[in-house]
């Protein structure tokens, strides 16, 4: 998997903390301070009842399964494992281990560049999801307090 994937999710956590941070509750009924606190404790927890999403709790950032990918968007040693499993293949089939290996090569950095793009197509979907989630939490959490009599922006 690229840097990028991971990135784009620790930058997706970031935007979670900062979105719940920048919610203002303001108490339209003339709530008392103990009153509001109590409020949003309780709508805190029914929000993530009805989202399934905790903000103290994001989701954890997948671990790098594979190494850093090159300039080409392949695993560094692909196309020499390739090359490797080719002229072996080209020997044993048609005694041209040079061909083989040339094929064996292209067709390594092929797939490596498939696998490194599906990592990337993941971390991105997960990155959306938890941004998806979040304003689920933040939605529901509004819901609450405006039906306790608050003004939320």
């Amino acid at each position: 998997m690229s840097p990028k994937p991971l990135w784009t999710l620790a930058l997706a956590t970031a935007m979670i903390s900062a979105a719940s941070a920048q919610q203002f509750v303001y108490p339209a009924k003339g709530q008392s301070p103990q009153q509001q606190k109590s409020d949003e404790a309780a709508c805190y927890t029914w929000a993530i009842q009805q989202s399934g999403f905790d903000p103290a709790k994001p989701p954890p950032a997948q671990a790098a399964a594979k190494p850093p990918t090159t300039a080409t968007g392949t695993t560094p040693g692909a196309g020499a494992r390739g090359a490797v499993r080719g002229a072996v293949v080209g020997e044993v089939v048609g005694g041209d281990a040079g061909a083989g290996a040339a094929a064996g090569a292209a067709v390594a950095r092929s797939q490596s560049r498939r696998q490194n793009a599906a990592a990337a197509q993941q971390g991105q979907q997960q990155a959306q999801a938890a941004t998806q989630q979040q304003a689920a939490f933040a939605k529901a959490r509004a819901a609450c307090l405006e039906g306790r009599g608050y003004t939320v922006k």
